[in-house]
């Protein structure tokens, strides 16, 4: 047998794929931010962190879901505290933000919670409006877009409003005041907690007993499961209790069998085509196109800064009982849907790579699938785009009915028969001098009836005290200009 060769003595042969310069590299770890936090150093001060240069996310991008943070409460309380004026408007309505981060704090996470937002959104597409967004779980809020406002008199010629759901929403969302060039300005308009009031049965089958058991057994019900079962039954009574609205507050939102299927059939549809967003001057372009002087705006809704637009077209062959119903003289007939996702929104994302739009496409077809945002649970079994019918219940918002000069008129119950109330403030004229009286007192911070909805360029956040123009300003959004044609009811 032939014994095993020895072992070759190593030879240095040279690796001729390797340059020689390489073989001298040395690496130098000292110094590094998080080796010098563990070592003494001669003057005693720590290292700063690694994050501590880092730029916070814009709020349009956190709202927009292209930014994550841990905690959206001290994240957006330091905004809110740093943005409010000082001196507040006199005459404005006024929530410090210690009491609105306390009032978030005792509702979000809370099966018990009840917490309500009304944001006044300025888009460039969609035009003004305000959402208004009721808890239905810990995290989620179901959210309802209503073009021209709350209704805030009770001898109004136009008392309805056209309510149109929109995708439900994270609760860390009612914290947000933001803008940007691709969806105007979002401001918080009021804020505070919701009742859910038992719906009042009407006809010759009311039966008393049976309303006194219903209303003992709703009470051992949470606002949130009231809420459910309400809009189960596609009726609810509420009552805002607001830092601006004035109390008592009740609405009543209610959704006809034919809306139901009707906003059912839409949901299904596949959207057809993707609305362009370029940039800033482009938007302005099409704004210079919008609706003359004196012609009424169409209803646009949208539910927040990310939501896709949903334009309506006015139909002249609507029935008595539609524009009765409807929140404008013209009813909307079927919606060319645009699907025009936030992450789309910037010019300069035109050149993404097919991986990272195939994974945005899912997250769409996701959120349409169950017209929740990302992180938001659809509890309630909302549907988007559903034409509620919003109207103010004058008997339990303290009015009564009472004939005046042959006709019927709703006063308070304070009023003489045959006086007057006091007249409102001039609609239009600026908040910063705040609402007066005759004797020219500032009237108190809560609004009082009559009162009425002005527009982005009046009404001023509950919270900080900005304008839409400032909040835009301060987000450092140069050159916006919104849809045109918005007008306030004041009839």
């Amino acid at each position: 047998m032939v014994a095993k060769r020895p072992h070759s003595p190593e030879l240095l042969v040279p690796n001729p794929f390797i340059k020689k310069r390489n073989l001298e590299w040395s690496i130098d770890i000292t110094g590094l931010p998080y080796d010098a936090a563990s070592s003494d150093s001669s003057d005693g001060e720590k290292a700063p962190s690694l994050h501590e240069n880092e730029q916070p996310p814009a709020t349009a991008a956190i709202g927009a879901g292209k930014a994550s943070i841990e905690h959206h409460l001290d994240y957006f309380s330091a905004l809110l505290a740093k943005t409010t004026l000082s001196p507040f408007p006199s005459g404005s309505p006024h929530l410090s933000v210690e009491d609105y981060r306390t009032l978030y704090e005792t509702n979000a996470g809370n099966p018990r919670g009840a917490h309500f937002i009304i944001h006044q959104h300025d888009h460039p597409i969609a035009g003004t409006h305000y959402d208004l967004r009721l808890q239905i779980n810990e995290t989620s809020s179901a959210s309802w877009a209503i073009m021209y406002g709350l209704p805030g008199d009770p001898n109004s010629f136009r008392l309805n409003r056209n309510a149109t759901e929109t995708r439900i929403h994270c609760l860390w969302n009612h914290l947000i005041e933001t803008a940007s060039h691709a969806t105007g300005s979002l401001l918080i308009w009021d804020t505070g907690t919701y009742t859910i009031l038992p719906y009042e049965r009407k006809g010759p089958h009311d039966n008393s007993q049976s309303s006194t058991d219903d209303d003992s057994d709703s009470q051992q019900l949470t606002e949130q499961k009231k809420l459910h079962t309400a809009f189960a039954a596609r009726k609810i009574r509420l009552q805002l209790h607001g830092a601006r609205l004035p109390s008592p507050y009740v609405l009543n939102l209610r959704l006809t069998r034919e809306e139901d299927a009707a906003g059912r059939a839409r949901s299904t549809r596949v959207p057809k085509t993707q609305r362009r967003r370029d940039a800033p001057a482009a938007v302005a372009s099409r704004s210079t196109r919008s609706s003359a002087k004196g012609k009424k705006a169409t209803d646009y809704n949208t539910g927040s800064d990310s939501e896709p637009d949903y334009t309506s077209t006015p139909s002249r062959r609507s029935t008595g009982k539609q524009r009765h119903n409807s929140l404008s003289d013209a009813d909307g007939e079927e919606d060319d849907i645009v699907d025009a996702p936030a992450e789309q929104l910037k010019g300069d994302e035109k050149n993404i790579s097919a991986t990272e739009r195939e994974l945005r496409e899912l997250d769409d077809e996701e959120v349409r699938r169950t017209n929740a945002y990302p992180g938001a649970t659809n509890s309630i079994g909302s549907v988007h785009q559903r034409r509620w019918y919003l109207s103010l219940d004058r008997e339990a918002s303290g009015f009564v009915k009472r004939k005046k000069e042959g006709r019927i008129v709703w006063e308070s119950p304070g009023l003489e028969p045959g006086s007057s109330a006091k007249p409102p403030g001039k609609a239009g004229s600026d908040n910063n001098s705040g609402n007066s009286d005759e004797d020219g007192n500032a009237s108190r911070p809560q609004s009082t009836y009559p009162f009425y909805v002005r527009g982005v360029e009046h009404e001023r956040s509950v919270v900080t005290g900005r304008l839409g123009s400032q909040v835009l300003q301060d987000e450092g959004v140069v050159g916006y200009i919104g849809r045109k044609g918005w007008q306030a009811i004041h009839k």
